[in-house]
């Protein structure tokens, strides 16, 4: 009898980033399947960075922000209606400078500054539940030394 190999679990790693301005959050509207939601500018790691660098990216890409990341909020595992599993690593971040020319990354229709109040009033555009449970967490006080994500070469 020869033993059946289990395929291997392999969840989307993703960062996203809190930044506040002014009692405002930087969001994106992105179009998921022909649907405009809400996001925190998010992606997916790449190669040779680190969960950081990640952030500090994907923020630039999708909002033309540079942001200086302050805290590590928490670490998230979720499950899509799909399937697809994914483990969410979300950073605070304070805003630095803004480059309104910069292209936004194809599928962010545009950045936008939010009220908690104006995000947490709609919860159908939200992308998922991540993105509520995240401002939560950080509006609740979670905030870590960035020291907690270690690196190691």
């Amino acid at each position: 009898m020869t033993a059946v190999p289990v395929p291997r679990w392999a969840p989307h790693v993703t960062v996203a980033t809190i930044v506040v301005r002014d009692g405002r959050l930087l969001l994106v509207e992105e179009r998921i399947d022909g649907r405009a939601v809400l996001n925190q500018p998010a992606g997916h790691l790449e190669p040779g960075e680190s969960l950081a660098e990640a952030a500090v990216r994907e923020t630039l890409e999708e909002t033309g922000w540079q942001v200086r990341l302050t805290h590590f909020v928490g670490a998230y595992q979720w499950t899509a209606p799909d399937g697809t599993p994914f483990v969410r690593f979300a950073y605070a971040a304070e805003p630095v400078a803004h480059d309104p020319a910069r292209p936004l990354d194809i599928g962010i229709e545009r950045a936008l500054w939010l009220s908690p109040a104006e995000l947490r009033a709609d919860p159908a555009r939200l992308r998922s539940p991540l993105v509520w449970e995240v401002v939560a967490d950080y509006l609740g006080g979670q905030r870590h030394p960035l020291s907690l994500v270690k690196v190691t070469a």
